[in-house]
């Protein structure tokens, strides 16, 4: 069992100290007096932003999803072709520096589209800025992926009149992460902590399953446990596994399945999940599963994330890992400016 004081001492830039606020921040963010925009006719959204920010298009794609909206992620350097005056382009970068970004808004700035960009400063200001493009400043906390519900609360408020989510589920999702606060942030170091319990199973590489729309959720998961603990972690559509994955069990792995499933799945998906248990439970695989609260889809992504992103601390710590520093991305982005 690790203490409090194991996070003070390992976790030196108090990444925990960031989520255990977040239920905070994500209504303070929601709450700021935003200028909100006024863009009209918009068909179709195309979210533009790499690693914690593009979580964020992720997050999005996910509650737009049974909207008449055509919703596009990019995370990467090129806009899709059928980006029109219809379309708006938002382009996120929490550093405010992701070359992948700056890419994708040099682009944008040239069609005749619609156009939103948010960062907590950096290059994408300076050249918002000289470009007179719409832009609004978000604080960053201590990094991109600690900063996901800083930047998505304020985003649900600017794009209200673009964005067809209720008011109440996102109230919902707030108070979901205060609930969910009291089990699992660092002031509950016990067995009840479902983060740090989590945390403990996950002793060979997970495998995290997902059925269609909690994909956020899940490549979530895997980015965190990746950036945070240091650990390799993997994912796959649960339908499409039975398909191609789900053969790979057929030789003995250290791999640990996570089955990540929705609360009321489509009745397919649930038969699937059975049969995935069964095959598991007849080749005495041991699994983990994990089930996402009832509500809205903005309260069940949001809610797992924050017990996922948690369980990643607490993993990073067990193992006496720093989460915060990313030096093999440092690395990368190094060789890129050079």
């Amino acid at each position: 069992m690790i203490t409090k004081s194991d996070l003070e001492t390992i976790d030196k830039s108090g990444m925990y100290k960031i989520y255990d606020k977040w239920p905070e921040i994500a209504k303070n963010s929601y709450e700021f007096e935003w200028d909100p925009l006024k863009f009209q006719g918009v068909d179709h959204i195309v979210f533009a932003g790499m690693g914690g920010s593009g979580s964020i298009g992720d997050i999005f794609s996910s509650i737009l999803s049974k909207t008449k909206l055509h919703v596009s992620v990019v995370k990467g350097y090129v806009l899709p072709k059928t980006v029109d005056k219809d379309s708006l382009v938002i382009v996120t970068s929490v550093s405010g520096n992701t070359v992948e970004a700056l890419s994708i808004l040099n682009q944008a700035k040239d069609l005749d589209c619609n156009l939103i960009v948010f960062s907590s400063g950096g290059k994408i200001e300076k050249f918002c800025e000289s470009n007179k493009i719409d832009y609004r400043k978000i604080k960053q906390f201590i990094s991109p992926r600690a900063s996901t519900v800083s930047f998505v609360y304020s985003m649900l408020k600017i794009l209200k009149n673009v964005i067809p989510i209720n008011k109440e589920n996102i109230i919902e999702s707030i108070e979901s992460l205060e609930k969910l606060n009291i089990q699992i942030s660092s002031n509950n170091m016990t067995d009840s902590n479902q983060a740090l319990k989590l945390a403990k199973e996950i002793t060979e590489i997970p495998l995290i399953y997902y059925p269609w729309g909690l994909q956020a959720a899940a490549i979530r998961f895997k980015n965190s446990l990746q950036e945070n603990a240091k650990t390799h972690a993997m994912v796959e559509d649960v339908v499409e596994a039975s398909h191609n994955g789900i053969v790979a069990w057929e030789k003995k792995s250290k791999i640990f399945p996570i089955l990540l499933q929705g609360h009321d799945d489509n009745a397919k998906t649930e038969e699937r999940w059975g049969i995935f248990k069964t095959f598991f439970d007849n080749n005495k695989i041991n699994y983990k599963e994990i089930v996402s609260i009832k509500g809205d889809i903005l309260s069940k992504l949001i809610h797992l994330m924050y017990l996922l992103d948690y369980t990643s601390i607490y993993k990073a710590v067990l193992s006496e890992i720093d989460p915060t520093p990313v030096k093999s991305i440092d690395f990368i982005k190094s060789r890129l400016e050079s």
